[in-house]
C-alpha cells in the first residue's frame, strides 16, 4: 500500500495546550469552488420551473366545421402554485379563446402568435375553448386535416363527410348524426376527406335499402304527377279558397316557429344562473328558440369576445347548444333538459 495515501486524510498535530491543527489545502480548494457552486444554484432555480412546471392533458377534443374551421376544447391539469400558465395553441389564426378555471370562473388570458399566457388565480384544472383555421387545407374537392397532438384525442368530423384517405388507422370509430367520430394517437395525423352529396337512403354501400329506395321512387314518380296535375285543377277552379288555405297556413307556420320555449323550466333546470344569462335566455325563448350569436350582440351591444364567453356559460349549463349556420354560430335552446338531471 502507499505510504503517501495512508498520511494525506490523518495528517493533524496536537499541540500541549489541546489545541487541534488540520490541514488547510482541502478548506482553501473548497473557497475557490464555492462561487461556482452558488453560481449553478442560483441557475438551477431559476430554470427548475420551466423544466418541471406541471402540466398535463386530461381530454382533448376536436369538432371540423364545414367551413374548414376546427373547433379546440381541451382540459389540463396544472401546477396551481404557479401563478401564470402558458399554452401552446395548435395555430396562430385563433378566434373565441376562453379559459375556465376549476372553480368555473372566466381567466384572463393574452395570446401571442401560437401561444396563450393564463392567469391561473390558483386553478388546479383549466378548461381551453377557442377556434381554429390553421388545421385543414383543401385542394379540389379534397379537404385535408393535419395536426399533431401532445397526446390522444377524439375527432368529430363535419356532417355528410367522408374520409377518401387517411394516414393511420383510429383507434376507434363510430357515426353519430350522420358525422364520424374518431379517436386518434397522439402523433401526427392526416385525414382527406370530401363532403358527399349522397344522403344516408340512397347510400350505394347498402344495396337493400337503396334499391328499395329507387322503387319506391319510381312507383311515386307517377302518384306525385297525378297529385300534381289534381293540384293545378283545384286552383284554378278554387283559387279564392286556395289562397285563403295558403294566407291561414303561412300564418299558422309563423306562430309555430315563434312559440316560446318554456323560461321558468330552464331557470328552475339551473338556479344558479346569473342575470344577465337569464336576459340571453328570454331573449331567445322570444325569437322562438334560437338566434344567431351576432344577432345576441346587437341586442344586448357586447363585443364579440364577451358575448361569446357568456354562450360558451350557457352551453357548459346545458340549457342551449351551438351549431354553425352559414359560417355563423346559431344558438338554441335545449328542450331535453329533464334528461340531463
Amino acid at each position: 500500500m502507499n505510504p503517501e495515501l495512508e498520511l494525506a486524510p490523518t495528517e493533524e498535530s496536537i499541540r500541549e495546550d489541546g489545541m487541534l491543527f488540520v490541514r488547510t489545502d482541502s478548506i482553501l480548494e473548497t473557497m475557490v469552488k464555492m462561487p461556482l457552486i452558488i453560481a449553478g444554484l442560483i441557475i438551477a432555480i431559476i430554470v427548475m420551473p420551466i423544466q418541471t412546471s406541471f402540466s398535463s392533458t386530461r381530454t382533448l377534443e376536436l369538432v371540423i366545421y364545414s367551413d374548414g374551421s376546427t373547433h379546440i376544447s381541451r382540459q389540463i391539469d396544472v401546477d396551481p402554485l404557479e401563478p401564470d400558465f402558458e399554452l401552446d395553441l395548435f395555430g396562430k389564426s385563433i378566434d373565441n379563446f376562453v379559459a375556465i378555471g376549476d372553480t368555473g370562473f372566466l381567466l384572463s388570458e393574452e395570446i401571442i402568435g401560437n401561444k396563450a399566457i393564463i392567469d391561473k388565480f390558483g386553478s388546479a384544472s383549466l378548461t381551453i375553448d377557442y377556434d381554429v383555421h390553421d388545421l385543414i387545407s383543401k385542394e379540389g374537392r379534397v379537404w385535408t386535416f393535419s395536426f399533431n397532438s401532445p397526446s390522444d384525442y377524439t375527432l368529430l368530423m363535419p356532417k355528410n363527410s367522408v374520409i377518401v384517405g387517411m394516414s393511420g388507422l383510429p383507434t376507434n370509430m363510430e357515426i353519430i348524426d350522420d358525422q364520424p367520430k374518431l379517436e386518434l394517437s397522439a402523433g401526427l395525423s392526416e385525414i382527406n376527406y370530401i363532403f358527399s352529396s349522397v344522403s344516408p337512403a340512397t347510400n350505394p354501400t347498402i344495396p337493400n335499402e337503396s334499391s328499395s329506395y329507387s322503387t319506391a321512387a319510381i312507383i311515386a314518380g307517377p302518384i306525385i304527377a297525378a297529385i300534381t296535375g289534381v293540384v293545378v285543377i283545384l286552383k284554378r277552379k278554387q283559387s279564392k279558397s286556395s289562397k285563403f288555405i295558403i294566407q291561414s297556413e303561412s300564418i299558422s307556420e309563423k306562430q309555430s316557429e315563434t312559440t316560446s320555449v318554456d323560461t321558468e323550466t330552464i331557470f328552475n333546470f339551473r338556479p344558479e344562473m346569473r342575470e344577465d344569462d337569464k336576459e340571453i335566455i328570454k331573449f331567445i325563448s322570444d325569437n322562438g328558440g334560437q338566434a344567431l350569436e351576432s344577432e345576441l350582440r346587437k341586442k344586448f351591444l357586447q363585443p364579440r369576445t364577451t358575448m361569446w364567453r357568456a354562450v360558451k356559460r350557457l352551453e357548459r349549463l346545458g340549457v342551449i347548444e351551438i351549431d354553425k349556420k352559414d359560417l355563423q354560430n346559431l344558438v338554441k335552446l335545449k328542450k331535453d333538459l329533464e334528461e340531463e338531471k
